[in-house]
């Protein structure tokens, strides 16, 4: 125990600097208290919001942060609808396509023919009338002749009417045929029945030559009743079942 001096002493008068106390002489002395380490002064962090909901950041500061921590990462692309691959779509078509029905073929074609004659009359009925008045002319001209006189039917007269008809024909079946079969794969006819004429490689509508060759193949030999057997021809061909055209165009109809 400390005597009355020694207490006096360890006891610091207010406003005076602690001294440490004298150590106390004999066997029983106390050790010595181990020091306190300094306490670290606090690191600035954000500002905390003063709501009373535990000190946390405030909704700008944890957007902003959120914001920093994606930065890093890639852009994010947009989505985008898949899109079909050509070559597969291609493939699809093919394996789809089938030749179409001979009765279908048929019907399509008369209503073709029906509308190419509709028009192609509106020349060579005018232009048919004068062709008679002008062999009638010519074979009463000879019977007054009282000799025996041949008398041509296709002259330098009649060849320019036919040639007018012959016209008009054609060119009113391109516009008819090769045409919409170039744009779309079909005439009127074919839409009606549900055709389409394709190419036998693409399975696409034909380019406009090969719907001008097809057109032509079937028009020319056709007025010289030849094509009469190109038209038949479907009925032996195998396996796509093409005419003439079809053959000269590379093309099949699909139904």
């Amino acid at each position: 125990a400390l005597s009355g001096p020694q207490q006096a002493a360890a006891v610091p008068r207010q406003g005076a600097v602690p001294q440490p106390a004298a150590p106390v002489p004999g066997p029983a002395a106390q050790a010595p208290a181990a020091p306190v380490a300094p306490t670290p002064a606090p690191a600035p962090s954000v500002p905390l919001t003063p709501n009373p909901g535990g000190g946390q950041s405030s909704w700008a500061q944890q957007v902003h942060r959120l914001a920093e921590a994606a930065g890093d990462e890639q852009p994010v692309a947009p989505w985008k609808p898949p899109v079909e691959d050509p070559f597969q779509a291609a493939a699809r078509r093919q394996a789809a396509a089938r030749p179409a029905g001979l009765g279908k073929r048929l019907a399509a074609r008369l209503v073709d023919t029906l509308v190419l004659a509709a028009v192609t009359s509106v020349a060579a009925v005018p232009l048919g009338m004068k062709t008679f008045d002008h062999v009638d002319r010519k074979i009463e001209a000879a019977k007054l002749s009282g000799e025996t006189v041949t008398v041509w039917l296709l002259d330098g007269t009649t060849s320019v009417y036919l040639g007018v008809v012959l016209a008009v024909l054609l060119l009113f079946g391109v516009a008819y045929e090769a045409l919409p079969t170039a744009k779309w794969g079909r005439t009127l006819g074919k839409k009606l029945f549900g055709l389409e004429v394709r190419d036998i490689e693409a399975h696409e509508a034909p380019t406009f030559g090969a719907a001008l060759r097809r057109w032509l193949v079937y028009s020319v030999p056709g007025l010289l009743a030849v094509g009469l057997v190109g038209v038949l021809w479907c009925l032996f061909d195998r396996p796509w079942r093409q005419c003439w055209h079809d053959k000269a165009a590379r093309t099949f109809v699909a139904g």
